[in-house]
């Protein structure tokens, strides 16, 4: 019987993703929901979110790239926003077979990849499986350079029965009051966490986080960072200064496995440059893409 996570209300169908924006697509993995943007025969960029926040903190990205004529895909891992919340290991291998599955249906090639957070690890992973893929690479504040320090809640929330019990009891509201932890600009957090929020009442969520972080997705993956650093891929890797998600000074061993990355730090900024700096961050991304 599955833990009764009482603050999920609504289990996600066909009947219930009615009038939901963007598209869904049945795949072996689940159906996943996605929003493709720019001109159909534009060059393909690919945009992979992190660990729990869905396919909305690309939308600067997104709009902007899709005006430059670009083609342009977004999508929910599984789990997350308005995809499929299966009964899985949520670990590397399920979410690098989401994407290809994905990229597969819609047709896309000489992509060009971006991976934000925990999406630098999928994004990687991807490449060091499927390097024939890709054209270029695009980080934003990537987790995995070493593995996640977890508080003695976290700790708590990975042991089975108590991290059920945990995350139905605090869950909800420390999930939503830690999203802040990634905009260093205030103004912006009300906005984003009720955004975030809303993906929260659809049934499987909870249980897809805590596979997630019971299935490696939190270690380090920095000899798959080494694997793709060896490729060669042109790669840009941006990082907020004042990330308080993923420290700064994990930028060293991300620029070290990928020396010929490009690299740009941005001052008084948190966790996601390309939603708090759009406008610095789509300048340099345009002019990368674009050579």
């Amino acid at each position: 019987m599955p833990f009764p996570y009482l603050d999920e209300t609504t289990p996600l169908n066909e009947e219930t993703r009615k009038g939901l924006p963007g598209s869904f697509i049945q795949l072996p993995s689940g159906v996943t929901h996605y929003e493709e943007g720019g001109d159909p025969n534009g060059k393909p960029i690919v945009l992979v979110h992190g660990f729990s926040v869905p396919y909305f903190i690309y939308d600067p990205t997104f709009e902007f790239l899709s005006k430059q004529g670009f083609r342009v895909l977004r999508y929910d891992l599984i789990g997350r926003g308005f995809s499929d919340r299966p009964k899985a290991k949520y670990n590397a291998a399920f979410f690098v077979k989401q994407l290809k599955e994905l990229l597969d249906a819609l047709k896309y090639e000489n992509i060009n990849l971006v991976g934000l957070s925990m999406g630098g690890v999928v994004t990687a992973s991807f490449i060091d499986a499927y390097p024939e893929y890709i054209s270029r690479y695009i980080l934003i504040d990537p987790s995995g350079a070493q593995a996640v320090t977890l508080s003695p809640f976290l700790k708590a929330v990975r042991m089975p029965g108590v991290g059920e019990l945990a995350i139905g009891l605090f869950g909800s509201g420390s999930m939503v009051k830690g999203i802040a932890a990634d905009l260093f600009t205030p103004e912006l957090v009300e906005q984003f966490q009720k955004k975030y929020s809303i993906q929260m009442k659809y049934q499987g969520f909870k249980r897809a986080i805590l596979s997630t972080m019971r299935n490696g997705m939190l270690d380090s993956f920095i000899e798959t960072y080494k694997r793709v650093g060896r490729l060669n891929k042109p790669t840009l890797l941006f990082w907020g200064r004042q990330d308080a998600t993923v420290p700064f000074e994990h930028s060293e061993a991300i620029c070290a496995a990928i020396p010929h990355a490009e690299f740009y730090p941005f001052e008084h900024c948190g966790h996601i440059p390309h939603y708090e700096r759009a406008s610095e961050v789509n300048e340099i991304l345009l002019e990368f893409l674009k050579r």
